[in-house]
């Protein structure tokens, strides 16, 4: 066997088990799997956030904006997806689309 012969394989084999995500990522411009930063945005669910003001304080970019004891909001163009805002809600209002 020529060296590096080999190489190809564990690509071939992802695409053979995992060619629905890689369609997604090229087609779609998504991640099932959501862990792909440039594929994945942050939604604060209306249903569960108290406004307790955390996740807004922690933002590094400032980009959750709410009152106090209202819903709050994630700025999808100032957002950088670190996830800041997901590890720090005690209430799991915080989820990634």
């Amino acid at each position: 066997m020529r060296a590096g012969a080999g190489a190809p394989n564990p690509v071939a084999t992802t695409l053979k088990h995992f060619r629905s995500e890689y369609e997604a990522h090229i087609y779609e411009k998504k991640c099932p799997a959501k862990v792909c930063r440039a594929l994945i945005s942050y939604e604060i669910l209306e249903d569960v956030c108290t406004g307790c003001t955390v996740c807004a304080r922690n933002c590094p970019t400032n980009a959750i904006t709410g009152e106090r004891r209202q819903l709050h909001v994630i700025d999808p163009d100032i957002c950088i997806r670190c996830g800041i805002c997901m590890q720090v809600c005690n209430f799991n209002a915080v989820v990634v689309k």
